[in-house]
């Protein structure tokens, strides 16, 4: 779901009302894929509501369940979509929550969108912690009122689940790294950015890149705010409510996600996919779930990545349920 850089008001604080809150990515590409019927759509990650917007202006009679754990993210999207409010309803959730939703189980939905990861609002406010610029708290929960901050997670994890956490976020070196966490919080604990950057750069014995680091608050950001499960209980959970013919989108934008999204597309669709030959599975279990939209995945163009170059990294797959 990343965007554009923010703008600040005069006074320095955040502005949710400024249009460069959040800049959606592939917006053309998302709406082709999604808009199908004119029944209920979810948007599993409404941030600053960009693709909430487009939706309804380009489907007049859709209306829209718009999820997401920021409680900041909502208030800019109520905003932004006041115009729409009577076709629009916000929850303050995460979307692995959505399936069970009583209006979306008792109507189906028409399409669905997940774009993942973390917004620029997010990113670009000290405040939030998201970020390895100088000074910042290591905070990076994406509902403030819910997990524990990422500072309590290293003070408090022990040295194996430190290294799964940075093994399973692909940062460099995660069993030193974690030892290095556990020596160095017995004297001070970690609870800034430059706290974490010179930790990590003690493990290299250097200077970090900027890949390398953006890897390890990466790493630590998706263990806070358990991505990866939520993730994983949100596809087959929303992938049920779809209604017959209904198309489910996701924007990815690291490998670890994308990989998830791909398998599970793949799977539904081919349901014998990695079977040994002849083992004896009966027809009704092979039967297709549905088809894949996108044989690759669908990328920004370079105009796109011009004019937004967190845009890059995206990458969008499409999943059609079976009618």
């Amino acid at each position: 779901m990343t965007g554009s850089r923010r703008r600040s008001s005069d006074d320095g604080t955040d502005d949710a009302r400024a249009p460069e809150y959040h800049r959606p990515v592939l917006v053309d590409e998302v709406m082709r894929h999604l808009i199908g019927g004119r029944g209920l759509y979810l948007d599993g990650t409404v941030g600053g509501g960009g693709h909430a917007l487009a939706l309804l202006e380009r489907c007049r009679e859709c209306r829209l369940v718009a999820f997401d754990r920021d409680p900041e993210a909502l208030s800019a999207a109520r905003l932004r979509l006041a115009a729409h409010a009577d076709r629009i309803r916000f929850v303050r959730g995460s979307f692995r929550e959505a399936a069970g939703d009583r209006e979306l189980r008792a109507e189906g939905l028409d399409g669905a969108l997940m774009d993942l990861g973390v917004s620029s609002r997010q990113l670009d406010s000290d405040r939030r912690g998201f970020t390895f610029r100088r000074g910042a708290a290591l905070d990076m929960r994406m509902d403030p009122g819910a997990a524990p901050t990422a500072a309590a997670f290293l003070a408090a994890a022990t040295r194996t689940e430190l290294a799964e956490a940075f093994r399973a976020g692909q940062a460099p070196r995660p069993g030193a790294l974690a030892a290095r966490i556990v020596q160095r919080r017995a004297r001070r604990l970690p609870r800034t950015s430059d706290d974490l950057v010179a930790i990590l750069e003690s493990v290299l014995s250097r200077r970090a890149t900027h890949a390398e680091k953006a890897r390890v608050f990466q790493a630590l950001r998706i263990r806070v705010n358990d991505e990866i499960g939520a993730l994983r209980a949100a596809l087959p959970a929303i992938r049920d409510v779809l209604n017959p013919g209904a198309v489910l989108v996701v924007i990815s934008y690291h490998s670890i996600e994308d990989g998830m999204v791909k398998r599970a597309f793949r799977e539904w669709s081919d349901p014998s996919h990695g079977l040994p030959p002849r083992l004896p599975v009966r027809a009704a279990e092979l039967t297709p779930r549905g088809s894949v939209l996108t044989r690759k995945p669908v990328t920004p163009a370079p105009e796109e990545i011009e004019a937004n170059a967190r845009a890059r990294p995206a990458r969008l797959r499409a999943w059609r349920k079976a009618a």
